[in-house]
């Protein structure tokens, strides 16, 4: 394993892990979504440059244009969550109360 791949992945498994045990806050979790969609993004580029694929060089672009997407949207709920709870915690969540 290159020093380029061991890096790529451990970011990812990194924001796995913190996505999986530190979810106090809702953005936190999105933090580490963030993190996860970044290593994914630049993971992908390399690989597209590394095999000089021309037809897989839109991939990378097209990630990232959907985590911006993803970005907006759990913005607007962190805001939503905000302005309806009073705070960003996911304890005080509770889907049975919508």
């Amino acid at each position: 394993m290159t020093p380029a791949h061991f890096s790529f992945s451990s970011a990812f498994i990194l924001g796995l892990m913190g996505l999986a045990f530190h979810r106090t806050h809702l953005l936190s979790a999105l933090l580490c979504l963030e993190g996860m969609m970044l290593s994914l993004f630049i993971a992908l580029a390399l690989w597209a440059l590394q095999f000089e694929a021309t037809g897989f060089s839109t991939a990378p672009m097209l990630l990232l244009a959907f985590s911006a997407c993803e970005a907006s949207t759990g913005l607007a709920l962190l805001v939503a969550t905000v302005r309806t709870h009073g705070t960003n915690r996911l304890q005080s969540l509770n889907l049975l109360q919508c």
